[in-house]
Order: C-alpha cells, then sequence, then structure tokens
C-alpha cells in the first residue's frame, strides 16, 4: 500500500522528515518497506530557469534553424541554437542550461552540454513542454509570461509537486489502515504517546447541499446479506475532463494514472477514506431503477476490460431495470460507466459482506482496489460520509448540482463489538505491568470508546471498523503496538520447561529416517498437495469420487488434493531429467486425502523414487552394475525398517496398478510399505523415458508398529559364531522366505542369520529346479559351539528342508 506523505498531512499537522515518521508507522505495526521521493515532473524542473530572448536570427548554415541570444539572469547572455518554428526575440522561455538533465517519456536521462550545431555554438537549449515533462505538446517552444524575470527557477513558475511515498507492507487483518485516513488515525495514536498533541482533521462536507429533487433513482436491495448497507445520489449537469493538477498530482504519487475527473474522484476518496465507489452514467440506467441482487447461473457480462465472463449464482451485482451493469465490489461494466459523453452520474457508496466479495474476485480472477478493501471488511459507518465527500469534490472538479436525496438502505445495523480487558491478563500477556492511566489514553487515541473501569479491568466499545478486534487479546495487542514493543523490558531470569515427550513423536521418527535417507544419497523434495485431478485416469485404484475438490481453485491442474504422493514424485523426476539430472534419489513426507461415502480421511505416507544410477560415474564404478534396481530399492526399504527396530516383516506379493512388479511388507493385518517398478504406461504420460522405482511407506501404521518396538542393548558376545553353507536343490516356485522362515522356525536358539548368496538357474539342474546358496551363523552367547552342536543343528534344518520343501543337498 502506498501513502503520500503531503496527503497524510493534509489529516495530521506533522513536520517531522520522511525517515522519522516512518519509524514511528513501523512501530505501529504499519510496516514501512521503503520510501521513496516522488516529482510531478521528473527532475523537478532543476537547471531550468526563464530566459528572455534578446535576437533571433536565422542559421547560416540550416534553413530550420536560428542563432538566439537569451538573457538567463547571469553576467551576459548566451547564445543558443534552436530549431523550434515559434521562436522569436522579445520571448520569454524556458532555458535547460548547461549541466542540466532532462527525461524522455521513457523516463531515460540525457544531460544538457556545450556544443557546436553546425558551426554555430549552442550553450543551453530553449524548451518544449514535452521536453519539460509539462504536457504532450512538440509543436513549438513554450512560450511564457512576459512579466517574468529572466533567471527564475522553472520550479518557483510551473506547479510541482514534490513529496515523499511510503510503501507499507499491510498484514490482512489491518483493513481499517487501508487509507490516507486510516493511517493518520494510527500515527495520531502513536504521536499521543510520545505526549505530542496531535488533532486529526477529517474533510468538511458542509458543502453538500440539495438543489433539486427532480432525478430520484429508486434503489432495492433484493440481498440484503450480501449487501448489508447501500447508498447512492444522482448528480446533473457534469462536464467530464481531465482532473486539476492538485487531483492528479495525489493519484500518480500513489501509482494511479489519471482517467477524468469523475472517475479520479472516486479514485482519491477510495485512497483517502478507504470506502469503494463507483460512478454510472445516469442515462444508462434502464428503467431509472437499480437492483442490487445475484442473477441466474452462466449470465454473460463485459466488464470494464471489455473481457465477457460467464457469471456465477453466487457473484452479487448491480443491475438496472433489464441487465447487470457492474459486478458489485469488484469490477465495473463496460456498457454503464462515466465517458467523455457523460452529463449525470448515480453515484453509489456501499457495504458489502466480504467473504462473498472475496468468492467473487478469485472466480472471475480479478484483484482491484475496490475488491482488495471489500474482502477484508471496510467501515460499514463511514458509507454516506465518504458519499458526500466524493459528491463535493465532483462538484468542484466537474461542476453540476445534486438532483436527489441520498438513498441510504441499511436495514439491520452492524453494531460495534464489546471487550472486557483484565489488567491482570494483559500483564502476564504483555511481561510488564503498563500503568492503567496509559492503557486508558492509549485506547481512548485509538478510538475505542471506554464505558466503565472497574479495579480488574476496563469495559470497552470497538468500533466497527476495527473488525479485526474482537477479543481480549486483540486488545491487549493493540496496547502494546501503540505503547511500543520497544519499551518493553527484558529481565535477567530465563524461565523455561522440560516437556516430557515421546521419543515416538511423529517428527523425532521422521527426522530419524530422513537423516538415514540423506546419508544415502537422497534429497527431500516438498510437493504441492493440490493436483490434477486427470492423474486418477492413471490408476484404477484411485477414484474420481474420492477427489477432495477445491472451491476456488487457481487453475483445473490444481483443483483437487491428491490421493497418491506417486504423482507429485514422478513431477519432480520428469523436472530433473528435462534438465539431463538422470540419476535421481527422492524421498518425501507428506499425506494424501480422500472423501470417502464415511467421511474425509487423510493419511500419512513417505514415499522414494529412484531412478538412473546408483552412484556418479567414475573410473572405480563398474558401470555395469551401477544402475538401480529393484534390490538397490529393496535395500533401501530394508535399513528404513531396521532403523526403527522392524525386522519381523513377511513379504506378500501384490496387486496393484501402478507397479509393474511389486511387493508388500505386512505385520499382521497391517500393510508397512508397497515397492516395486512403476508401469511404462504411467511413466510415460510424464515423458520419463528411464525406468523408475517407487516405494510407498504408510506412515501411519510405520508409527504404530515402531511405538510396540522395545529396542535392548545386549553386549558384544564373547564366543566366535560358526557359518555353514548348504547349496540346495529347489523347485522354481520356492521363495527365499520360504527358507529364511522354516530356518528360523526349526532352530530359534542359536541360528543368528540366515543369508541367500547366490541363485543358479541353467544348465546341469533337473528340469523345474533351481540352485540356493545359503549360509547359517550359528552362536551361543555364553559357550562356544563344538562341531557336534553345529552339525546337530545343520542335520536338523537339512531334514526340515527335504520334508516340507522338498530340497535338497547338491
Amino acid at each position: 500500500m502506498k501513502i503520500s506523505y503531503n496527503w497524510l498531512k493534509q489529516f495530521i499537522k506533522l513536520d517531522w522528515d520522511a525517515e522519522k515518521t516512518g519509524e514511528l508507522l513501523t512501530d505501529l505495526g504499519l510496516e514501512v518497506e521503503g520510501i521513496t521521493p516522488y516529482q510531478s515532473v521528473k527532475g523537478g524542473l532543476e537547471g531550468i530557469v526563464i530566459g528572455h530572448v534578446l535576437t533571433c536570427e536565422q542559421h547560416s548554415n540550416a534553413d530550420k534553424l536560428k542563432v538566439t541570444t537569451v538573457d538567463i539572469g547571469g553576467d551576459a547572455p548566451v547564445q543558443i541554437v534552436c530549431g523550434a518554428p515559434n521562436v522569436a526575440a522579445g520571448q520569454k522561455v524556458p532555458v535547460a542550461t548547461i549541466g542540466s538533465t532532462l527525461y524522455t517519456a521513457e523516463g531515460e536521462a540525457w544531460k544538457i552540454k556545450k556544443g557546436k550545431i553546425r558551426g554555430e555554438e549552442s550553450h543551453g537549449m530553449i524548451c518544449a513542454e514535452d521536453e519539460l515533462g509539462l504536457g504532450s505538446s512538440h509543436d513549438g517552444i513554450m512560450i511564457l509570461d512576459d512579466a517574468l524575470v529572466p533567471g527564475t527557477p522553472a520550479s518557483e513558475v510551473f506547479d510541482i509537486e514534490n513529496d515523499v511515498v511510503f510503501e507499507i507492507g499491510l498484514t490482512p487483518n489491518r483493513a481499517d489502515a487501508m487509507s490516507h485516513l486510516g493511517t493518520a488515525r494510527d500515527l495520531k495514536a502513536g504521536l499521543q504517546q510520545q505526549e505530542i498533541s496531535s488533532e486529526l482533521i477529517t474533510p468538511s462536507t458542509s458543502n453538500f447541499h440539495i438543489e433539486n429533487r427532480l432525478h430520484k433513482v429508486d434503489v432495492a436491495v433484493l440481498d440484503p446479506e450480501k449487501a448489508p448497507r447501500y447508498a447512492g445520489v444522482t448528480i446533473n449537469g457534469v462536464k467530464v475532463g481531465e482532473s486539476p493538477s492538485w487531483l492528479r498530482h495525489r493519484l500518480k504519487a500513489i501509482g494511479l494514472s489519471p482517467i477524468n475527473n469523475i472517475v479520479d474522484v472516486t479514485n482519491y476518496v477510495l485512497h483517502e477514506l478507504g470506502q469503494p465507489l463507483h460512478a454510472f452514467d445516469l442515462s444508462k440506467i434502464s428503467g431509472n431503477k437499480i437492483e442490487v441482487k445475484t442473477v441466474p447461473s452462466g449470465t454473460k457480462f463485459v466488464t470494464l476490460d471489455g473481457v465477457e465472463r460467464e457469471l456465477h449464482e453466487d457473484d452479487l451485482m448491480i443491475c438496472d431495470g433489464e441487465k447487470p451493469m457492474c459486478i458489485a465490489g469488484v469490477f465495473g461494466g463496460q456498457h454503464s460507466g462515466v465517458s467523455e459523453g457523460t452529463t449525470a452520474i448515480f453515484l453509489e457508496s456501499a457495504y458489502f459482506e466480504p467473504v462473498t466479495i472475496r468468492k467473487t474476485a478469485k472466480r472471475h480472477g480479478l484483484n482491484t482496489d475496490a475488491s482488495f478493501r471489500f474482502e477484508r471488511g471496510i467501515d460499514p459507518n463511514i458509507t454516506e460520509y465518504a458519499l458526500m465527500r466524493a459528491a463535493v469534490l465532483i462538484q468542484e472538479v466537474a461542476g453540476g448540482e445534486i438532483t436527489s436525496e441520498i438513498v441510504d438502505l441499511y436495514p439491520k445495523k452492524i453494531e460495534d463489538s464489546q471487550v472486557f480487558l483484565n489488567f491482570e491478563n494483559a500483564t502476564k500477556l504483555i511481561g510488564q505491568e503498563i500503568p492503567k492511566e496509559t492503557i486508558k489514553a492509549i485506547l481512548t487515541s485509538l478510538d475505542i470508546k471506554i464505558n466503565n473501569v472497574t479495579e480488574s479491568g476496563i469495559g470497552m466499545t470497538i468500533p466497527a471498523y476495527r473488525n479485526d478486534v474482537t477479543r481480549e487479546a486483540d486488545v491487549i495487542e493493540e496496547i502494546l503496538r501503540v505503547y511500543g514493543y520497544n519499551n518493553i523490558s527484558f529481565g535477567n531470569k530465563l524461565n523455561a520447561t522440560v516437556s516430557n515427550v515421546s521419543k515416538f513423536e511423529d517428527h523425532k521418527i521422521q527426522d530419524v529416517v530422513g537423516n538415514q535417507l540423506v546419508s544415502q544419497g537422497f534429497y527431500e523434495i516438498l510437493s504441492n498437495s493440490l493436483t490434477s485431478p486427470t492423474y486418477t485416469d492413471l490408476s484404477g485404484s484411485l477414484q474420481t469420487d474420492h477427489h477432495v475438490e477445491m472451491l476456488n481453485p487457481l487453475g483445473k491442474e490444481l483443483s483437487v488434493l491428491r490421493q497418491s504422493l506417486l504423482f507429485s514424485g514422478l513431477e519432480a523426476i520428469a523436472f530433473n531429467q528435462n534438465r539431463r539430472r538422470t540419476d535421481v534419489k527422492l524421498f518425501e513426507f507428506g499425506k494424501t486425502y480422500h472423501n470417502y461415502t464415511s467421511g474425509r480421511q487423510e493419511d500419512k505416507h513417505l514415499s522414494l523414487l529412484v531412478a538412473g544410477n546408483r552412484f556418479r560415474e567414475s573410473w572405480k564404478t563398474d558401470q555395469n552394475s551401477n544402475a538401480t534396481d529393484f534390490f538397490y530399492l529393496k535395500g533401501i526399504v530394508a535399513t528404513v525398517l531396521e532403523k526403527l527396530g522392524i525386522t519381523n516383516s513377511r513379504t506378500a506379493g501384490t496387486k496393484n496398478d501402478v507397479f509393474a512388479e511389486a511387493v508388500v511388507l505386512q505385520i499382521g493385518k497391517l500393510d508397512l510399505v508397497t515397492y516395486g517398478i512403476v508401469k511404462k504406461r504411467i511413466l510415460k504420460a510424464f515423458d520419463i523415458d528411464q525406468t523408475v522405482y517407487y516405494a510407498d511407506f504408510n506412515w501411519d501404521n510405520i508409527l504404530e508398529v515402531s511405538k510396540r518396538n522395545k529396542i535392548k542393548f545386549t553386549a558384544i558376545p564373547k564366543y566366535p559364531a560358526v557359518r555353514r553353507d548348504f547349496a540346495l536343490l529347489v523347485d522354481k516356485n520356492t521363495a527365499f522366505g520360504d527358507l529364511h522362515k522354516l530356518a528360523k522356525q526349526t532352530e530359534k536358539q542359536l541360528l543368528k542369520d540366515v543369508s541367500l548368496f547366490d541363485v543358479y538357474e541353467g544348465n546341469n539342474l533337473p528340469e523345474g529346479k533351481k540352485s540356493y546358496a545359503v549360509s547359517f551363523t550359528l552362536q551361543d552367547e555364553h559357550k562356544t559351539l563344538t562341531d557336534k552342536q553345529v552339525d546337530k543343528v545343520m542335520a536338523k534344518l537339512q531334514q526340515r528342508f527335504e520334508k516340507e520343501l522338498g530340497a535338497s543337498l547338491r
């Protein structure tokens, strides 16, 4: 938000420099992000003086040039070569002296230097109005009043506005400060806290007079919930034209382009008082009637920018007897606004319900000065005052007379809020006791009415324009920002409470797993929970009916909450692949969202995605075995589970339509993680041309299982372990998991580890058979194992394998 310092001084008399005022505004919570000078004419006409043309003769070497001598108030006249057709002796003209800087229409600077033009010296430049930034004409030089004295600075002759503009980073809750009046109110409170007496000067409307009542417009508000207050008045006999310089300067200083005197006044009052206004051409209001209502969904409407928009059934519209004329509080219509031929207007001032305006603005992708204020909540009690202020200004700059009573429909007044402040609570929250009299003075300076004061606290009435102050805590915040955060002292003692937090807290386990994955070369990603609804077409297990849809999406591609982390992960892989980063290891902690018939549900997940090579290309790296594969991802999954103490999961096959091949690890009926190879059909949808391996951890189940595990620490055994190997001939459909499980069941005490170190399927084996090379590690923690004990265990394992799996030793 931009605030003009000159404009601000119309509300509050202040002789501080801009830096000091900016510091106070920041202390008050209106953070000044920048202070920039403003000049209505760039450069401020510095170095431009009034000159008197003494002589003017034809240039000897150029038909279109004249050689002049000009008195610029110095010791002697200067010679200037001029190409203007209207230059003549005896004229008073603006002269850019040597060393002065002029600016092009695009803002580029160029310096006046001494030079020679066709052999004649030139010591300056006689200027046209466009060269000085005073107009657009370049037909000839400016000819000034004969009474002007040569050498007079041009900045003293022309109306040059020098101003300073504050760029304020306004927080969304401070709707009351979205104007020069609102900023001045805060500034007044801050000055009073510093014991500087100041008075808030508000614009007078005493010149508002109704000349006649010949042009009344009938107004009906058909949806008072969306338009709690609506006011208007007619003004006839206006003349649309350029605004006076003071009005143009005010608007230009805050970055607005003047349009015409009527529209400029509505913009001026908006930034002056914070009340948006709209002017309709009275001759374009059919039936001499205004209706504030909604229209059927699908109605076409052309806005001021020439865009045809399709209206929603909840969009509040300002209509005449036949058609919509304006999207209430957001944007005007192309065919009802003020034009050069307008001679009579209906001036509107209203308070619209903030949520309605916000939804409409978002639906149509519009963000105007009016909607910015309406959707945050303006002062409902300034509606009529702002209307009168604008009407007086319009009469001042465009003429005309007020030809109707003010129509002000306000059936249900928006009441001020009542709050009680407990002194003890204020001290606790602030951390320091503020004198009661100081608190009362601060509240009064903020236009908060004190109803009663007791030993325990203050009862007060908060004005309706402070819609962000509704609780005791809000009042304390108001007191604190005016009192000054810098005035709160800090003690030397620091108190802290050590909380008893479980080591199985979600964020702690995430940190443990995240650190491990990073140490294994993974990068963490954080993707948008909003995604495209078309991704469900890539997976039969995801259903469109289960989408959680956004009411006001930014676009179709971000219109639903995701049901899977896979697709956002594939977007990241595609992004990297397109930038020639094909070796990718990513992980993400996130949620999925589902809209089931039983209700909405959020599930936590950890996803892993791997593609490309395991390691960077190197002279030490065997490129034939460097590519990531299913077993690499399996190892990563295993290390994650082992880190959490989950070692007793079982492997099961699974059918999942996003995987070409996949398995699931389970404990009981809980699925812990599903991992495998992503189908090429899905990868093709993202233009990914390499194999992608994906693991999806059900994080809620992981947390549940990890809490059950009791981690025990034991000393390293003193006695040695013994390893024995079997070369087993088994059926092709026998999985190593079956062997592992059977071995653990057979010997629970001494068998510490079972490992598969080779698989052979080829020549010299019976049909339908394969060979497993399996190692068994045996250990007794209390004594050294004998060969007899080891042989006994191995014989028992062999018998069990032969009997239940049909295995035999090779």
